[in-house]
């Protein structure tokens, strides 16, 4: 849930990484001895592959980067030379790697430098966090955060327009510097005096199409913008940085990116699947990825417009690429929306919302314009990605899927990115089409304070988060977090989808949606590798696919439930190669 203009504001930078040798992997069954002769061995454990017909095993034999067989501690040991490695799992549980299905890389990498405000639950909160910054602050100097959501805050007493407070008191503790606060959800943003007034936004500044600056009785704004009103904002913040001189820049970005690649690492996340890239940023990604300097293996979706796509000098001129630098690098698909947020009434909705009456929501990109994207989409063979929310917004996305899914014999596995509020009659169209449910389980549970006023009891339970409701339909349901939407916590993910509550103790949000535990595991692994194309790949513990697997303290499959989200990645392989020690 990011607007294009928030995500370009911090690309184009270099980051300096480390990443696993070329070898490819040998065949379990091979017969000449020297083909099953291993780097190393993973001994003693128990070892979740999600594989269907050989789930568990005790050992795991690797050769370079790969996985060249799985069976018990006896028959992996014969394995060894003077030359092998053994580690002892002494009993440890073991999985495949998390792959991250949809969430925002270099934004969360940003969310991590400057304010992050997803755990404040007040106005007071905000306030007081923005006054330490501006204090240290420079004149003149922007102050930039990302993560507040009004309906989680519990204080009250001060000013508000429609839920929102006013900027005065953000204006009042950082009067000489403008600050520019995004909504967790991305798709709004407040600003002080001081920022309005940078941007040129005053109370003569109209209303953009699919967007709303909020305005007091006088008519005047009070600090608040929703969906594409925010753009006017962005742009003044993006001059800004664009001032800044070009070394500081460099070193604040590649900070931001080697937060975000240890924040991914340190949670067990193996792959990220980027939600919309800027082709600058690609071009530069491409280069580090031929030099072996990326980590975490990114697989990306281009987001530009239409016209800035097309053509053959269009920024989309020689995609796809497919697996550059050792699989570190894929973009395959490309991104676009057709509404916003429900928690800030931007999701595109077929009938009124329940507490907001005569208002659908927002279409924040023309039906026109996602079609032509939609057809680019299909003339490079290329997946297209829909940010949609509402239930209008998913039924628009499914028509359009339709008419290109009736033209090929197999799955165009084009995806419909977050999947959240679905009219009945449409959940079975997501298998008849072929599209890809591309959901996050942490946005029910985060969201269900307010879904029921927002959609209605009747909406909310046949439609809301409907993970059980579409696997029973035949659908491909994925997870992930949408960081820095939320945070980029798999386990907390996972948690939601397997028990929809948002906490060990709390009310689950409709429970009879929830999934099996088998089935949570599997959306966070397989199904993401599937709606990537790299299910030969990635996604499982078997032979011939990268050695990417996670070591935990608690057995996911099988520990209480409610002690998932307390649970700890002791250790993180990506191509056989340590990463992270807990």
């Amino acid at each position: 849930m990011q607007s294009t203009l928030l995500h370009q504001l911090f690309t184009s930078m270099t980051l300096v990484y480390v990443s696993a040798a070329v070898i490819l992997g040998l065949s379990a069954c091979a017969k000449t001895p020297d083909e099953r002769v291993a780097d190393q061995l993973f001994i003693n454990g128990k070892i979740y592959t999600v594989e269907e017909d050989k789930p568990w095993v005790e050992a795991i034999a690797t050769k370079g980067d790969r996985i060249v067989a799985t069976g018990s501690t006896a028959e992996i040991s014969a394995l060894k030379t003077d030359a092998t490695t053994v580690i002892d799992l002494e009993g440890r549980f073991v999985m495949p790697g998390f792959i991250e299905g949809h969430a925002h890389f270099g934004g969360l990498g940003n969310s991590l430098l400057n304010l992050n405000l997803l755990a404040t639950t007040s106005w007071a909160e905000i306030i007081d966090s923005v006054r330490v910054r501006a204090e240290r602050a420079k004149p003149g100097d922007w102050i930039y955060g990302r993560g507040w959501h009004q309906e989680k805050w519990t204080d009250t007493g001060y000013e508000t327009v429609d839920g929102y407070p006013l900027h005065d008191a953000l204006s009042e503790v950082s009067p000489n510097n403008p600050v520019v606060l995004t909504h967790a959800s991305g798709h709004g943003a407040m600003a002080n005096a001081a920022a309005m007034k940078a941007a040129g936004i005053s109370n003569e500044t109209s209303d953009p199409e699919g967007g709303r600056i909020l305005r007091n009785a006088h008519g005047e704004p009070i600090g608040i913008f929703e969906e594409r009103a925010t753009a006017q904002l962005y742009e003044a913040l993006q001059a800004y940085y664009a001032s800044l001189p070009q070394e500081q820049r460099v070193a604040e970005q590649q900070q931001a990116w080697k937060l975000a690649s240890q924040a991914c690492i340190k949670q067990g996340i193996t792959s990220f699947q980027d939600a919309g890239t800027s082709r600058l940023d690609l071009d530069a990604l491409k280069v580090l990825a031929e030099a072996d300097s990326l980590d975490v293996r990114l697989w990306m979706m281009l987001r530009e417009s239409c016209a800035e796509m097309e053509g053959s000098d269009g920024s989309a001129s020689g995609l796809p690429w497919l697996d550059v630098g050792n699989h570190k690098l894929t973009v395959r698909a490309i991104k676009t929306e057709l509404d916003g947020a429900l928690g800030s009434y931007g999701a595109w909705l077929l009938e009124d919302y329940s507490d907001k009456p005569g208002f659908q929501g927002q279409n924040t990109t023309t039906v026109e314009e996602v079609k032509c994207i939609a057809d680019l989409a299909f003339s490079k063979g290329m997946q297209l990605c829909v940010h949609a929310i509402g239930d209008r917004a998913n039924k628009e996305t499914l028509d359009i899927v339709e008419v290109y899914s009736n033209q090929v014999d197999t799955a165009l596995r084009w995806r419909n990115e977050h999947s959240q509020h679905i009219a009945v009659e449409d959940i079975s169209r997501f298998a008849s089409t072929g599209t890809i449910a591309s959901m996050q389980g942490i946005h029910a549970t985060s969201d269900a304070p307010f879904v029921v006023a927002r959609l209605g009891e009747e909406r909310a339970r046949t439609g809301a988060y409907a993970w059980r409701s579409l696997l029973e339909a035949g659908a491909v349901v994925t997870n992930g977090t949408d960081a820095p939407v939320e945070e980029v916590s798999a386990l907390a993910s996972l948690y939601a989808m397997l028990t929809r509550k948002q906490k060990p103790g709390g009310e689950a949000f409709f429970p009879e949606q929830a999934l099996s535990r088998e089935e949570a595991i599997y959306a966070y692994t397989m199904a993401n590798a599937y709606a990537g194309f790299e299910e030969k790949l990635k996604g499982s513990i078997s032979v011939g696919k990268l050695a990417d697997f996670i070591v935990l303290d608690r057995n996911l499959v099988k520990c209480e439930a409610d002690s998932i989200p307390s649970a700890e990645v002791l250790h993180t392989y990506i191509g056989a190669e340590e990463v992270y020690s807990f």
